[in-house]
């Protein structure tokens, strides 16, 4: 991947205002790949305790994101189907890595994996992308 292109993206997802209202944090990036980190608070349970999914999904979304948008131009969702495997203990660090599987010049198929700091398996998606082609807006900023 290129190391400018890298390095924007972990510019961007630090001041990503809803990665940040999550602590969603991207700590690796690379060609169709990302790995994003989540703590799981107490602020992110549902009504029954467990994690909410709309927070899974949170961290879900961040990684396929990342990796569908690796190759420099603009990649948005068009169909995420996730698979909610087990509810992660409270306070425990989660993890998404997301990898593209097949990618044409308008699409990417990613596969997310969730799964906490003790590898246990949370869910799992299957995430297509449309690949429009446009140089990510922030990139064009940073160039003028």
């Amino acid at each position: 991947m290129d190391k400018k292109l890298k390095e924007a993206f972990l510019k961007q997802v630090k001041k990503e205002p809803f990665a940040k209202k999550f602590g969603l944090k991207l700590v690796d990036m690379d060609d169709g790949y990302s790995r994003v980190e989540m703590k799981f608070t107490q602020d992110m349970e549902n009504l029954f305790g467990m994690a909410h999914g709309g927070a899974l999904f949170a961290l879900i979304d961040e990684a396929f994101e990342t990796a569908s948008n690796s190759h420099g131009t603009l990649a948005v969702a068009l169909n995420m189907n996730i698979t909610y495997l087990s509810p992660p203990p409270p306070g425990s660090r989660l993890i998404a890595e997301a990898r593209e599987v097949h990618q044409t010049q308008k699409t990417s198929l990613c596969e997310i994996k969730v799964f906490d700091d003790q590898d246990h398996p949370i869910a799992s998606c299957q995430a297509l992308a449309y690949r429009k082609g446009i140089p990510h807006p922030f990139l064009k900023k940073a160039k003028k």
